[in-house]
């Protein structure tokens, strides 16, 4: 999405505009109009017809550009300064496959160039004007960085704000509840349902029963954290089985392996740097 801005340069309107790759374009039209209110585009096929305008657009697309022509670049490098020579932006955008100069149509209608571009059109125009030019573009800029501060500012206010508030939602949904006596003593014909309802608290039908929409089963919904837990509890079990506990012994204590060491990784950084 394309944003706008305008910045007033000893009286004239210069349009700057902005795309997600946070590019800007810089109206040479409305820098032309300083010079000639009436006449812009004349004045700005005299800057293209000029051999160092036409060395340096070539130099910054043979930087910028990997799709630049160069071969019709040269054609039109070794023409310049001739007096027969003129070349428009669309000519010059056409032929080199140019991207430092676009035009446009519609609300933001004319030639803009990248800032670089711009500013080489600006010395050209009036050294004069090229300073306040440069001095309006920085307050712009310096604006929007105080802005940005404002914005990270109160990001940071309601990061901490939110922290304490998804804290105490954790401490409720994420910490396994300790089972009823129904539940342990429950004869659990899947292990994996057996570790859901030490883990989750419910089977994986009644999972499903409550979530009748989602894609997944109740596995692919857990946390990291969840993952985890259940990944060192499938381990335990292992050894609780060789051991000859029966279920509704090993289910209480997978509970409470589950509960303790939840509460050890919610909140924990390593946990945190594995999701970032």
């Amino acid at each position: 999405m394309t944003k706008s801005k305008t910045i007033n340069v000893k009286g004239t309107e210069i349009i700057i505009l902005s795309d997600a790759n946070k590019d800007e374009y810089i109206s040479l039209t409305g820098i032309a109009r300083y010079r000639d209110a009436e006449r812009s585009d004349y004045i700005l096929q005299n800057w293209l017809r000029t051999r160092s305008t036409i060395e340096f657009l070539g130099l910054w697309e043979q930087f910028n550009n990997p799709d630049f022509n160069s071969i019709e670049f040269d054609g039109i490098k070794n023409q310049a300064g001739s007096n027969s020579f003129s070349l428009t932006p669309k000519r010059w955008i056409e032929a080199t496959n140019a991207i430092g100069i676009v035009s446009k149509t519609g609300k933001y209608g004319g030639t803009f160039a990248h800032r670089d571009i711009a500013f080489e059109f600006a010395t050209w125009i009036s050294a004069e004007f090229k300073f306040y030019f440069i001095k309006e573009f920085q307050r712009l800029k310096e604006d929007e960085n105080d802005r940005l501060k404002l914005n990270w500012n109160l990001q940071r206010t309601l990061a901490k704000v939110n922290y304490q508030i998804h804290t105490d939602a954790i401490k409720v949904n994420l910490i396994p509840q300790a089972l009823t006596k129904e539940k342990i003593n429950f004869i659990y014909a899947d292990e994996a349902d057996m570790l859901n309802v030490a883990l989750f608290g419910i089977t994986a039908k009644q999972w499903r029963e409550a979530n009748p929409k989602a894609k997944g089963n109740i596995r692919d919904e857990a946390n990291i954290e969840q993952l985890v837990v259940l990944s060192n509890m499938e381990s335990i079990n292992a050894v609780l089985i060789h051991q000859g506990l029966a279920q509704n012994e090993r289910i209480k204590q997978l509970n409470n392996i589950a509960i303790t060491q939840m509460k050890s990784l919610v909140g924990n950084k390593m946990v945190k740097k594995l999701k970032s």
